[in-house]
């Protein structure tokens, strides 16, 4: 948006480390809002809380587009305040978007329009995913192998939790997960880089295997690193979320999801192609699971068909005189997705102020 001439005013909530992802990709922002755990009723709360938090700055700027990765809190307010919305999202099985319909949505093709309630002429789609938009744009640093304590030989596995606060979870993902704990703390030079989504999910993954931490088995980064770079530098990745995974895929490195919430669309689109492995249960740990160090190509090669349509329909969206009261001099609500340090399923929470120089 700045490269067209709009200036950009981001805020992000305080939750499984938003902040430091902004902090680390120089990202300028105002830190509005957190998040308030997995219980239902505090979960309203929160939504609600936030909506005041954001309101003050939503009317100073006056935005005349919402556009969003699936934050509730934005499409409420917009809702409220007669704002039209955008939302990017590749999970169509995300519960709460219903009531609050976008004025537009984009998605990956390969969402069937009949699993959104919203017409057709405001479904946007690109081929691909949208990790393939931006996985090209990694430079490799092999810097995080040591800062991790890793050496050459190691297999390194990224292992990224359930979403155990999320509506979405699935308790047997937590036994995919332990299932996956143990098989690789019996695989031989094999150092595992946990991501847990919040400090509560790592004391509790501490606990139970405090063994495999004192023994160097297990590292958490001390602060957010760059995802991206972390899944390059991975022999494989194992997740119980969705963007991480994708990005994985991106990038060509073997990816195992853990996930046993419903199934989208794009997890099986990738499944197909052979970019996915899905484990549904404790003997896929055992028997799909390749613990082999990977031969990383001299160069980044991505699967990139989706950036330039991507471009061009949030071009589209953010001028489109459908949407915009005056296109030459608007304010947009952003919400981006997380993917440095693997929290990327949450989302960054932004609003973006639109107005020519």
């Amino acid at each position: 948006m700045r490269s067209r001439g709009y200036s950009v005013l981001i805020t992000a909530r305080d939750c499984f480390q938003v902040c430091e992802l902004a902090d680390l990709h120089g990202l300028d922002y105002q830190c509005i809002g957190r998040h308030y755990g997995k219980n239902k009723f505090l979960k309203l709360a929160g939504l609600c809380t936030r909506v005041a938090q954001l309101a003050p700055t939503i009317l100073s700027e006056k935005p005349d587009l919402a556009l969003s990765h699936g934050s509730r809190a934005q499409l409420l307010l917009s809702k409220l305040l007669g704002v039209p919305s955008m939302i990017v999202m590749d999970y169509e099985f995300a519960k709460g978007l219903a009531l609050m319909q976008p004025s537009w949505i984009m998605i990956p093709e390969t969402i069937p329009e009949t699993a959104l309630e919203l017409q057709k002429s405001r479904i946007l789609k690109y081929p691909g995913i949208k990790e393939d938009v931006y996985a090209n744009r990694l430079r490799p640093d092999a810097k995080i192998i040591s800062e991790l304590g890793f050496h050459a030989d190691d297999v390194i596995v990224t292992v990224r939790p359930p979403a155990n606060e999320a509506h979405y979870h699935n308790p047997e993902s937590d036994g995919l997960f332990e299932a996956t704990i143990r098989f690789l703390s019996t695989a031989p030079k094999t150092k595992m880089v946990l991501l847990p989504r919040n400090q509560a999910q790592e004391a509790a993954v501490r606990k139970s295997w405090q063994g495999l931490f004192d023994a160097g088995q297990i590292v958490v980064p001390p602060q957010a690193v760059d995802g991206l770079n972390l899944i390059w530098h991975s022999d494989l990745v194992i997740s119980g979320g969705g963007t991480m995974n994708r990005e994985a895929a991106a990038l060509g490195v073997p990816v195992y999801s853990i996930f046993r919430g419903k199934i989208g669309a794009v997890d099986r689109y990738l499944a197909e192609a052979g970019r996915l492995v899905l484990l549904e249960n404790a003997g896929d740990v055992r028997s799909k699971i390749s613990l082999v160090k990977r031969r990383r190509p001299n160069e980044l090669r991505c699967i990139s068909l989706a950036c330039g349509y991507f471009k061009i329909l949030a071009a589209r969206a953010i001028t489109s005189p459908r949407i915009m009261r005056e296109p030459t001099a608007c304010t947009v609500m952003v919400n981006f997705p997380q993917r440095a340090s693997g929290i990327t399923s949450v989302g960054l929470s932004a609003v973006a102020s639109v107005k020519p120089r």
